[in-house]
């Protein structure tokens, strides 16, 4: 089976190479970074997914529909295009019909976990058109992938709604040491930070609110915009955001 995978960065990569390890032929766009072995880099998008029976679209949410755009004229009818990034529902609906324009099935998929180091076992959750037969797709080559019974933008949802818990905690955490670094304890705070919750994971928190700051504050700005049209205020996801925002903004 051909695949396309639409981003190469540390999730894409991660699930190009598994896909190239499970013996699936895979092409790669990215147009600032080069694909891991295996995998056939393409001039561009189109070129990319151009023969693909299944695209994988792991960019971000800022591009995705206009990636889409360029590229879905040039993929076969029929074919899945898996739209793998964290945007808000509406964006997902826009793409779903974007794809059935182009006679394309559409899957929203959204990754539950980190994808390093799981790659295609980080477990996922997928709804739309196409959602069964991109888990029938990867399930054989070791992909983990739940699926939900509801129309596009529904998988986003529940993964936006999470994500006001992981990147709470993250924020607390941050705000934790940074008032513990002021005081002179932050040694025995981040100890006891890492007892209690588990360093691997506080580490990975911390290291990961840094590198991805800039995409995780659109996440909590379109997390944020979902609370407010489900009636909640958003207190702790624009809480969040800001931490986010601050250190995307080198603060």
């Amino acid at each position: 089976m051909r695949f396309a995978v639409l981003g190469l960065g540390e999730a894409g990569a991660a699930l190009a190479r598994d896909l190239v390890a499970a013996g699936a032929e895979v092409a790669g766009y990215d147009p600032a970074t080069g694909g891991p072995p295996g995998v056939r880099e393409a001039a561009g998008a189109g070129e990319a997914v151009a023969g693909a029976a299944v695209v994988l679209s792991v960019n971000s949410a800022a591009v995705a529909e206009r990636l889409a755009a360029q590229a879905m004229p040039a993929a076969p009818p029929g074919s899945v295009w898996a739209d793998l990034n964290t945007a808000p529902p509406a964006a997902k609906e826009r793409l779903a019909g974007l794809a059935e324009r182009h006679r394309l099935e559409f899957a929203d998929v959204a990754l539950l976990a980190a994808v390093p180091p799981r790659g295609l076992a980080t477990p996922s959750l997928a709804c739309g058109p196409g959602a069964r037969t991109y888990a029938e797709a990867v399930r054989p080559l070791g992909g983990s992938v739940e699926l939900l019974d509801a129309p596009p933008g529904a998988a986003a949802a529940r993964k936006l709604i999470r994500s006001t818990v992981m990147k709470g905690f993250a924020a607390a955490i941050l705000e934790s040491l940074a008032a513990a670094r002021a005081a002179g304890c932050e040694q025995w705070v981040r100890a006891g930070l890492d007892e209690q919750l588990g360093a691997e994971w506080v580490e990975r928190l911390v290291t990961g609110s840094a590198r991805h700051a800039a995409r995780r504050t659109a996440e909590m700005d379109a997390a944020a915009e979902l609370l407010r049209t489900l009636g909640v205020v958003p207190r702790v996801t624009e809480a969040a955001r800001d931490v986010l925002a601050a250190l995307a903004a080198g603060g």
